[in-house]
């Protein structure tokens, strides 16, 4: 099975991904097997089939049968799919223990579908999947949306639901609450002191009952949005200089002491595209001047233009989906790093 370089399935030239219209969606709506017109009427079943999500039946195999000559000390089971680009084909995803508890797709979006209740603002985004199958995700737009200073910059944020989970252990039942930025679809899923943004169930759990204590935990997005929405007003307000743009770049990627391994070639490469992005780009034309424009300079590199961990592309598209923890957590830092370099 071949993978992209965002190491979204790949099967005979067709991707395990689907999206309502590419021309308004986040960063990670670069490619798509199934695109659906935005005014079209969009159902999880479409979306999901769209995207070779549907009637994977996700099973446990015990794995001692397989091995008679063996004494197996703990019980292991093999994680299995049935294969959607291949008739009668079976995919093993993982090993796992006893407590494993499999989550079908259909009961990760039918989770999704239930936080917010019926809602019919909220309009199903896209959905895929990741490693081979072993990482599936959806999202979905909210209302909500925030426009800083709508008669001169209008600068526009929406927000998105997104759920994920894996088949493999690694990653639970999640769902989270991510502001997009309109103009250059940079995920900006900020950390709040106030409001939570995240909510997870582990694969030893199941995801019935936990509707109520999700639906608590995200607020379905009010009281994280409202957060969200004071701390990009403060940095839309406050205005930098040229020079503070570039003390910011240093204070936040030191220049390099030693050059080890082209260290310092690498550094000169990151802050000549900062500059581009913040001074030139089309997406922060309109927010240039601001500690707003600096922050969103910053996160269009990490999802746009960054080298991916182990060189390997694997974790792109779930940075800029907005659930790669390891981006989220260089996001924060850099957003508390802006906040306080420009109070």
């Amino acid at each position: 099975m071949l993978q992209n370089a965002h190491k979204s399935e790949v099967e005979s030239g067709e991707v395990s991904f689907a999206l309502v219209d590419s021309r308004t969606n986040p960063a990670w709506h670069s490619f798509a097997n199934k695109v659906f017109d935005s005014d079209s009427d969009v159902s999880v079943q479409d979306i999901m089939e769209g995207a070779k999500l549907s009637n994977w039946n996700v099973r446990l195999e015990d794995v001692a049968p397989a091995f008679p000559a063996h004494n197996f000390i703990t019980d292991s089971y093999l994680v299995v799919r049935d294969n959607p680009n291949k008739q009668n084909a079976t995919d093993v995803l993982s090993v796992v223990g006893s407590r494993y508890k499999v989550v079908q797709n259909e009961e990760l979006f039918s989770f999704a579908e239930n936080l917010h209740d019926g809602n019919p603002n909220v309009k199903v985004d896209s959905a895929g999947s990741l490693k081979q199958g072993r990482i599936v995700y959806g999202s979905w737009s909210l209302p909500n949306e925030l426009i800083l200073d709508p008669q001169g910059a209008n600068d526009k944020t929406s927000l998105y639901l997104i759920v994920w989970t894996s088949h493999d252990g690694s990653v639970a039942v999640q769902a989270a609450i991510t502001p997009v930025r309109v103009r250059c679809q940079n995920t900006l899923n900020l950390a709040m002191k106030q409001a939570k943004q995240s909510f997870k169930i582990r694969h030893t759990q199941t995801a019935e009952g936990k509707i109520l204590a999700a639906r608590e935990a995200l607020g379905m997005s009010v009281a994280y949005f409202d957060e969200f929405s004071k701390q990009a007003e403060t940095l839309y307000q406050r205005e930098i200089t040229d020079k503070k743009f570039s003390e910011i770049i240093n204070a936040i990627y030191p220049k390099p002491e030693k050059d080890k391994k082209g260290a310092l070639k690498k550094w000169e490469n990151k802050v000549i595209l900062l500059d581009e992005l913040y001074h030139n780009s089309k997406t922060n034309e309109n927010i240039k001047g601001t500690a707003w424009g600096a922050l969103n300079a910053f996160t269009e590199r990490l999802d746009y233009f960054r080298t991916a961990r182990k060189g390997n592309g694997e974790s792109l598209a779930a940075g800029a989906s907005g659930f790669d923890p390891v981006l989220t957590a260089e996001k924060n830092k850099i957003k508390k790093a802006i906040l306080e370099l420009t109070a």
